[in-house]
């Protein structure tokens, strides 16, 4: 075979695998569109946007350096997905405060347990934080203690909220423990678990003034990829060929099985908020991208505080090349967002705090 040959092989594969790259990718932005419980390889190319976004983007630069035409497949595969993209980059301008309005803010944040400091630097540095933030209501996931730095001294630290509400203690063992903390009153507080998971939300009405609104606090399903990504590793380095497929296999099982009990404490969630006789707030942890079929479902039925206040590039996990959004506040139309952002702070988490001030109406 000449070295013409040879050289229209190479360049016919690379036209074929930008086609490819370029159909998975489109397909991928209708990922969320499908239920978990209906698919597994949807899910996991959701999974997958994030990358296949700087994939394609990589492709079309390199074909435009090149002149050739091709550029436009990878670049219009990028733009298939314009959901995924308008929900991590938004540009809105600062809205002015109405006086005559009751203004809201909240944070939520994934505090990972503090990082188990001990000497509660880390909470305290967080709390200082949100009150200089003039944060009203403080919702935490992951909210453990230790023998060193006790539940008392958390509340200590977090005294500016004086409204607390925590799991009992005989919750503590089973589940991974989230908490409210309120400068208004909170009532109706219930506290939500699901069958085969350590996650939890936490139900509650905050009265603020002659305004009630009901807040959904939750910490969905975890990926659980930290907690076995060190095995996979093992098995997927090593030269026996069914060690690396069990591992491939078990890696897509442990991913499916946690999207389906994500979705199904989506829609848990989902009941509660829809059947509010008051405004409803949704946030916390949801372990789901933009692309995901959680995501889809609650922006559904109500707005992304992002979409609706943010500001430039939204990331809250602070691994992953500060590519993934997994932390959110909803809100119902009766509030009206006002900012948000998610600040770069390394007090204890490997995830950045979301806050979000809205109004009233």
């Amino acid at each position: 075979m000449g070295k013409a040959a040879i050289k229209g092989l190479f360049y016919s594969c690379l036209i074929a695998a930008t086609f490819i790259l370029a159909a998975i990718t489109a397909i991928a932005g209708f990922s969320g569109n499908v239920s978990p419980t209906d698919s597994v390889i949807m899910p996991l190319l959701g999974l997958a946007v994030p990358a296949l976004l700087v994939c394609n983007l990589i492709a079309s630069l390199c074909w435009g350096m090149a002149r050739k035409w091709w550029a436009l497949i990878p670049l219009a595969a990028f733009f298939c997905n314009w959901n995924y993209l308008t929900s991590v980059i938004q540009f809105h301008s600062p809205k002015e405060k109405t006086p005559s309005a009751r203004h809201l803010k909240i944070a939520t944040y994934n505090v990972h347990n503090f990082g188990d400091e001990i000497t509660g630097y880390s909470c305290k540095e967080m709390a200082r934080y949100m009150q200089q933030e003039h944060v009203d209501i403080l919702c935490l996931q992951e909210f453990g203690n230790n023998r060193y730095f006790t539940a008392d001294s958390i509340r200590k630290a977090l005294s500016h909220w004086p409204h607390v509400l925590t799991l009992q203690e005989d919750s503590l063992r089973k589940v991974l423990p989230i908490a409210v903390f309120s400068r208004y009153p909170l009532i109706h507080e219930r506290f939500i678990t699901y069958p085969q998971s350590a996650n939890c939300s936490m139900l509650c009405d905050i009265v603020a003034g002659t305004d009630t609104v009901r807040l959904l606090n939750s910490h969905l399903q975890t990926t659980s990829v930290s907690q076995k990504r060190g095995k996979w590793q093992r098995e997927m380095a090593s030269d026996d060929a069914r060690r690396e497929i069990r591992a491939a296999k078990d890696a897509a099982e442990t991913l499916h099985g946690n999207f389906v009990k994500r979705t199904l404490q989506t829609y848990t969630v989902g009941y509660f908020a829809k059947n509010s006789p008051y405004p409803v707030i949704v946030c916390g942890d949801f372990n789901s991208l933009p692309s995901s079929y959680t995501y889809q479902y609650f922006s559904g039925f109500l707005k992304d505080g992002f979409r609706t206040a943010g500001n430039g590039y939204m990331y809250t996990y602070r691994y992953g090349k500060k590519m993934l959004r997994i932390d959110y506040i909803f809100h119902s139309n009766e509030l009206e967002g006002m900012s948000y952002y998610s600040p770069t702070q390394e007090f204890c988490s490997d995830h950045n705090p979301v806050i979000m001030e809205m109004k009233i109406r």
